[in-house]
């Protein structure tokens, strides 16, 4: 992917020198971790869990921080995707006679304090529609590449454009739409209807891929691939069967890696938001 002469974006909040207190969680170090891992595996709000959990204490600690160069690198990566981002939605918007308003990208390491609760790196990256953040700490890269086998920058790149997604939907009302909807209905029938959230961020993570290399020619040979098997390799069929051995469907919140795949590349085949509905 070509990107070191790109734009930076200045939306972003390095939190790396901060740190929570694994001691102020209420509910025992123990639950947290046995919580954190069933959202990781299962897609469940990480504030959600965490109140479960036994309520939230926690508290924040400031020490100097001084990054590696590889992680000043990796730093430069994400405010350049993230610019390139924020250039196409505002294109994008243009073209529908509307306004794109800018998320802003909070580095962390371990855990972060987010307007939507306390969440451990645990959880992967996420974004938070109560303060209109992404968030991410930058081991998930690594864990990217080691434990999934998606390696190359467009992969990368693809899981920040999937958040953003996500704040493309919150600004367009879709997601507000879904939590209505889920209201009052079982978890089977709410959990396809987070599904249906989540491949419509693939998808918009694939119109900014396709978009951007028109405009600037961002691919190189093999990103393509690189980001369909980030997307195969985060199914919630192939994390639950690497977790148990088995899958249960019904649990799903973020699609199978075969969905995952298919509205990515829907996206980045068209480069069309109305081709991204996954609600019709």
């Amino acid at each position: 992917m070509r990107w070191r002469d790109g734009r930076r974006s200045s939306n972003i909040e390095d939190r790396r020198g901060r740190s929570l207190r694994a001691g102020a969680f209420k509910g025992g170090i123990g639950t947290i971790v046995i919580a954190l891992a069933l959202g990781y595996f299962f897609g469940v709000d990480p504030s959600v869990l965490l109140q479960l959990a036994g309520g939230l204490a926690p508290t924040e600690s400031t020490t100097p921080y001084q990054p590696t160069a590889e992680e000043q690198e990796q730093k430069d990566f994400v405010a350049v995707v993230l610019a390139d981002t924020e250039d196409t939605w505002h294109a994008i918007f243009r073209q529908a006679g509307r306004e794109y308003e800018e998320p802003g990208l909070v580095l962390f390491r371990g855990a972060v304090q987010s307007a939507c609760g306390s969440a451990s790196a645990a959880m992967g990256p996420f974004y938070c529609p109560s303060d209109r953040k992404v968030y991410l700490d930058l081991d998930f890269f690594h864990e990217l590449q080691q434990r999934f086998g998606a390696a190359g920058d467009f992969a990368r790149a693809y899981v920040i454009a999937h958040e953003v997604g996500h704040h493309v939907q919150n600004l367009l009302g879709t997601s507000d739409r879904v939590r209505a909807a889920q209201q009052g209905q079982d978890k089977a029938a709410a959990n396809a209807l987070s599904v249906k959230l989540e491949l419509q961020a693939d998808c918009y993570a694939g119109v900014w891929g396709n978009q951007a290399n028109r405009s600037r020619q961002i691919l190189e040979d093999g990103d393509i691939e690189a980001a369909l098997h980030a997307a195969s390799a985060i199914g919630d069929d192939t994390l639950q069967k690497q977790a148990r051995g088995y899958a249960v469907p019904e649990s799903f919140t973020h699609g199978t890696s075969a969905q995952r795949v298919a509205w990515f590349r829907r996206g980045i085949e068209s480069g069309k938001l109305a081709d991204c509905d996954t609600f019709r």
